[in-house]
């Protein structure tokens, strides 16, 4: 009797062992995340990477690279995903890595990423402003030239981010090369100067994107207002994009959404990653409300897991349906 009772706990013990196995599909399989060096993307980030943990994978700690290096990496094969593709305006990046052959990208991470041209309210009001065009008069751009050069200086992004193709682009495209210096270089740096001098109660033009901490603090419609733009011209692969919303509005960049990139070899051989990149969605509000808590002080890696663990436990229903249904799509 004894005998029988510990075969069928051993027993019960292998289907418990069994069923478990099947549940962590990503048993033994190191994953290698990749993001650029904004700070802010760590977040949905380290969701992905949570939700690919509790299928069993080991993730290594996520490496920063410029995104075009990101999609060259993961295409080779030496890192596994990024959680920041942005559709169109990485898709020259996106292409010249390999495309849909050499890369995997299904479903929508987050939708609803805007980006544009800004300056502050109170120019906008006093000289009636509401298109970059109009910085093609000397006496407009004059106003928001920080230098003494006589030009507009435009604060753009971080060279390699994608927007400096587009803004560089556009700087000819609507005339403006004459009037208006469109400067690259570290954004952090830049927009502190930008903070600085709408503090003081100078007029301030630059270019940001969302979700991003910076709306959160220039409020648009408040605090700054954004410009439109004469035409559609975009560079590249987003060439016959046009940018014009169904309002008639045109703010000269599409609106983006955001997409996990994955090397397509190992989805294939990883069917439950595969899935659960398909399948997560981060709502583009949560991603601007943790961003505004990381620019209030709360960035530290600790700040931001903590984040990360908040979000789980506040739809751990949801992370949970993204997890099982991986783990059958490993079956």
């Amino acid at each position: 009797m004894r005998k029988t009772a510990i075969l069928a706990a051993a027993l019960a013990t292998l289907a418990a062992t069994q069923v478990s196995a099947a549940e962590m599909p990503g048993k033994g399989v190191t994953v290698t995340p990749v993001q650029s060096s904004i700070a802010e993307e760590t977040f949905q980030t380290l969701l992905v990477s949570r939700a690919l943990e509790k299928l069993g994978y080991t993730v290594n700690t996520t490496s920063e690279v410029d995104y075009n290096v990101g999609y060259t990496t993961i295409a080779a094969g030496d890192a596994t995903f990024v959680a920041a593709n942005w559709q169109p305006l990485h898709d020259d990046m996106y292409k010249a890595a390999g495309g849909d052959k050499k890369l995997y990208r299904q479903g929508t991470y987050v939708e609803g990423a805007a980006q544009g041209y800004l300056i502050d309210k109170k120019t906008a009001e006093k000289y009636k402003i509401t298109n970059i065009e109009q910085l093609k008069d000397p006496k407009i751009a004059k106003l928001f030239d920080t230098n003494g050069d006589g030009k507009a200086d435009l604060t753009g992004c971080t060279p390699g981010w994608g927007c400096e193709t587009v803004i560089n682009h556009q700087m000819p495209a609507y005339g403006l090369t004459k009037t208006v210096e469109a400067n690259m270089g570290n954004y952090s740096a830049m927009i502190a100067d930008v903070m600085a001098r709408f503090k003081q109660g100078k007029p301030v033009i630059y270019y940001t994107w969302t979700p991003y901490w910076l709306s959160d603090v220039l409020v648009p419609g408040k605090d700054v207002v954004w410009l439109q733009v004469p035409f559609s011209s975009l560079p590249g692969e987003q060439k016959d994009v046009d940018t014009k919303l169904p309002n008639g509005a045109n703010y000269g960049f599409p609106v983006n959404t955001m997409h996990i990139v994955a090397n397509k070899a190992w989805v294939e051989k990883n069917p439950a990653a595969g899935k659960l990149f398909a399948e997560m969605k981060l709502p583009i509000a949560d991603i601007n409300a943790q961003n505004a808590r990381m620019h209030a002080g709360e960035a530290s890696e600790a700040d931001i897991n903590r984040h990360v663990d908040g979000w789980i436990k506040g739809h751990q229903a949801q992370f949970d349906k993204w997890v099982s249904d991986a783990a059958a799509a490993a079956k």
